[in-house]
């Protein structure tokens, strides 16, 4: 029922579904846990959450302790983007980003452990994501999307739009020690 597309770090997962359709829609199956199990997602999704947001927006870098997310686009096309902040990993601070649009339907797996950001590339996005641990205002933390420490690039022509917050976050190097994630 999904695909396991290749990735560059290891936690994210990036899955291709299959889509049935003809000239009248199309109809895809957008989360099933014992498929996921088969994949060695073994999280309790415990809440979805529907966003909208302009061209040009991007929202990030954000993450939680103790959530992971399972992201698709439902509506137009986004970049989007994990970075890996496990304290010990090879990888930490390593970035990897995904095309995600409602068209191709892929979704990603963004580990505990990850943070999380995007960028709208249409019009208009609605992103769709579950995630394993209830939204704590108190917990989400975040760093710098711009951070040219981490360095992700963002697409090209694009100008991006923040949030206060977001515009404002602060580096990755400021927080790493604070981290509550380690590599295992």
């Amino acid at each position: 029922m999904l695909e396991r597309l290749r990735t560059k770090l290891s936690g994210p997962v990036l899955f291709k579904p299959v889509v049935r359709g003809d000239d009248r829609g199309f109809f895809l199956e957008t989360y099933r846990q014992s498929v996921l199990a088969e994949h060695g997602i073994f999280d309790e999704f415990v809440q979805d959450n529907h966003s909208r947001s302009r061209g040009g927006v991007v929202r990030g870098m954000h993450f939680q302790p103790g959530m992971a997310k399972l992201i698709r686009c439902a509506r137009g096309a986004m970049y989007d983007v994990v970075v890996d902040l496990r304290r010990g990993s090879p990888t930490f601070g390593h970035w990897e980003g995904f095309m995600l649009d409602d068209s191709a339907h892929h979704q990603v797996y963004c580990p505990d452990g990850f943070a999380h950001g995007f960028c709208v590339l249409s019009d208009v996005a609605d992103v769709v994501y579950k995630t394993s641990a209830y939204y704590d205002p108190e917990l989400e933390g975040g760093f710098a999307y711009n951070d040219p420490a981490v360095g992700i690039v963002w697409p090209e022509g694009v100008a991006l739009s923040a949030s206060a917050r977001d515009s404002s976050a602060p580096p990755l190097a400021a927080i790493a020690d604070s981290l509550p994630f380690e590599y295992r």
